[in-house]
């Protein structure tokens, strides 16, 4: 019996999620803007150079106060940045045109929190419970 292709196989990372029957979205390599979470470790990172003495025990003590000092707010900032770069690029835009995108949207003040999308929210229903 063939094999699938490698692209079609899952990865073990894909399959021990799966079997714990959690989603997940694996994002684009080398494409920062999709993922919000490097933004959280480059202000991590800015927070412990800023208050840096070279030493280990520093490091150990400052790392808890360094993930705390990025707020919340901060974060959905982040995740609707990457929102908006998604639908410019699932738009066809070219890098240049998303970013303008972006720029635009992110000038703009929202009053509503952002929501789930539709088909998200519809995976989660579709889930069997595990009560």
């Amino acid at each position: 019996m063939p094999q699938p292709s490698k692209s079609a196989r899952k990865s073990s990372v894909q399959e021990i999620i799966d079997a714990a029957g959690h989603l997940y979205i694996f994002l684009l390599k080398f494409h920062h803007e999709l993922n919000f979470i490097e933004f959280f470790w480059g202000a991590v990172k800015k927070y412990l150079r800023e208050h840096c003495d070279y030493t280990f025990d520093t490091l150990k003590t400052n790392l808890p106060k360094a993930l705390a000092s990025v707020e919340l707010k901060t974060i959905q900032k982040w995740e609707h940045q990457m929102i908006c770069w998604m639908e410019a690029y699932r738009d066809g835009k070219s890098v240049k045109d998303a970013q303008f995108e972006v720029k635009k949207y992110g000038s703009q003040q929202y009053k509503l929190h952002h929501k789930v999308s539709e088909s998200v929210a519809r995976r989660f229903d579709e889930r069997p419970s595990t009560n």
